[in-house]
């Protein structure tokens, strides 16, 4: 469905002293993945009301109330995209240093506990190749760049009153339809601009009103970094009916991109034009889980566990080298003392509310059943700007004050979703020492169908954006399985995650002209994979 550009009139770009993160780079970080011990990941992560495992430390802090021993567990393994061709950079396959972490347990009555722990786990994988080619009509990136100068020069023109002479901005002229239109105004006051714009204008342009159309494009990126979780809990259990939990933990983001993206020229008089973005997430946030688990019946196995996490209060910095060039000439985003093209800027983000509710029943000690539910509304996700420091006097310190991007939360609002997960695990013990483990998830979109990266918006977020493309992913589905032996006090578990998610990727937004079907610049979306194979291994110790 072709979308139409939506334009901001008579809105000057202001200076940029503060800045806020675009909603699908922001996206990117705010997911998260299934992961943690081989048994989590076995069972598919459905342990919110069985507990005993330390992976419940992030998703319902009462599971850690469960132990009734000391435990230290250590995991890692290898993570696999299939379907894709290693490129500019990026790897298919990585080895990934995924959990660590250890319980004390203390009994402090006849029945009652207080267990203490601590535990990190790789909460996101970045590691991702995207990649992306189809035809273009008369269309092409820097093309959209022309459609904001041509649709502000029509605004010049209206908000004048009166016509101009000469070929200057906002002048009227025919085509060869008879249509009236307007000489494009690239330095625009009427339509947010972004670094793209700012380098397409001086290299291809050159102060007419032209722009490249190209046959075709070749798009690939690859995705690199994680989201480390450090996790401090303290919880217990009340005669053995009522579980108890509270979590604080810290989340380290590491993420970056480098991507190509190349218009085929159509006409043999130019050259192709690439349009390389390398771009850099950093920071650290915090957020507070706290959980339940209660037996109903005394009588009875059954489990109901309960959990909220608060948002995570993230104060992140981003950083990007975007240039473009035709093969003869390069211009870049900004130039620095070193040559390079460079824009860093520092902002928060606060993540939505999570909310959990799960079942578990178990037969014996043989056989673990577990059901989970989570409710995330990502629409909600709030982007923030910093303004000055503040100081307080009672904790001696200076704090950023901050406040909310208005404009791009309302984008957020239109672009994403509530986002539902359902977990399903169960686990069998055949014999005394050994698990058989299987587990599904059922993770529906976080983006609307609808939804497009918007050039045009007022805010900095969109002024400082260097990548037009995005990618609308649809559900996720994951299937699981796993083994675990225990010798003595040693415990080994091996798990296998297989992962897949369809997405409709864009390399621009699109754009229909009222006034000439010739200016309009719409491409048509491809549909992309991310299908991720994890082989995962735990070793624990038990004391």
């Amino acid at each position: 469905m072709l979308k139409k550009m939506s334009m901001m009139a008579a809105m000057m770009m202001v200076a940029m002293t503060s800045v806020a993160q675009e909603t699908y780079e922001n996206a990117k970080i705010v997911a998260e993945d299934l992961n943690g011990t081989a048994r989590y990941v076995g069972m598919g992560g459905a342990m919110e009301a069985l507990g005993a495992d330390i992976s419940t430390i992030s998703t319902n802090p009462a599971g850690i109330g469960l132990f009734r021993r000391s435990n230290a567990e250590v995991s890692f393994g290898i993570v696999s995209q299939s379907g894709v061709n290693s490129a500019v950079g990026g790897d298919k396959t990585n080895v990934s240093f995924d959990q660590a972490g250890f319980v004390y347990s203390a009994r402090m009555g006849k029945t009652s506990f207080l267990n203490v722990a601590f535990n990190y786990h790789k909460s996101r994988n970045f590691n991702m190749i995207l990649s992306a080619s189809d035809v273009l009509d008369n269309a092409s990136l820097n093309k959209l760049t022309y459609a904001k100068a041509l649709v502000s020069g029509r605004m010049l023109a209206a908000n004048q009153g009166s016509l101009l002479y000469g070929q200057q901005p906002g002048t009227p002229i025919t085509d060869s339809d008879g249509n009236i239109n307007y000489v494009p105004n690239y330095n625009s006051p009427y339509i947010s601009c972004n670094q793209l714009d700012n380098i397409y204008t001086p290299l291809i342009y050159d102060g007419m009103w032209a722009y490249i159309p190209a046959s075709g494009y070749q798009f690939n990126r690859a995705h690199k970094g994680y989201v480390g979780e450090y996790d401090f809990n303290i919880s217990g259990n009340i005669n053995n009916r009522v579980y108890l939990g509270l979590t604080v933990g810290i989340h380290d983001v590491h993420y970056k991109h480098y991507s190509e993206y190349v218009d085929k020229a159509l006409d043999a008089t130019f050259t192709d034009i690439t349009t390389a973005d390398s771009r850099e997430i950093t920071g650290t946030g915090y957020d507070v889980k706290v959980g339940a688990i209660i037996r109903p019946i005394e009588s009875s196995p059954f489990r109901i566990g309960l959990s909220v996490t608060s948002p995570t209060f993230y104060t992140l910095t981003t950083s990007n080298y975007t240039y473009v060039t035709d093969g003869y000439n390069t211009a870049s985003s900004s130039n620095t003392a070193d040559g390079r093209a460079r824009m860093s800027y520092k902002f928060k983000l606060f993540t939505p509310w999570k909310f959990g509710l799960s079942a578990g029943y178990t037969i014996g000690n043989n056989v673990a059943l577990g059901v989970s539910y989570e409710f995330t509304d990502y629409s909600s996700m709030d982007t923030r700007y910093i303004g000055d420091s503040y100081y307080d006097s009672w904790s001696d310190s200076y704090y950023d004050r901050s406040a909310s991007d208005k404009v791009m939360n309302d984008h957020t609002d239109r672009t994403l979703r509530s986002v539902h997960t359902l977990k399903l695990g169960a686990e069998i013990k055949p014999v005394k020492n050994l698990a058989v483990r299987v587990g599904y998830n059922y993770v529906s979109p976080m983006y609307r169908s609808e939804g497009f990266k918007d050039g045009t918006l007022d805010s900095d977020a969109s002024y400082i954006s260097s990548a037009a493309d995005y990618t609308n992913w649809k559900d996720t589905h994951r299937v699981t399985c796993g083994l675990g032996y225990t010798i003595n006090k040693f415990n080994i578990s091996l798990a296998y995650q297989y992962s897949t998610t369809k997405g409709e990727f864009h390399p621009f937004m699109n754009y229909v002209d009222d006034y000439s079907f010739a200016d309009d610049n719409v491409a048509r979306t491809q549909t992309v994979k991310n299908n991720r194979h994890q082989l995962l291994m735990t070793l624990g110790y038990t004391f």
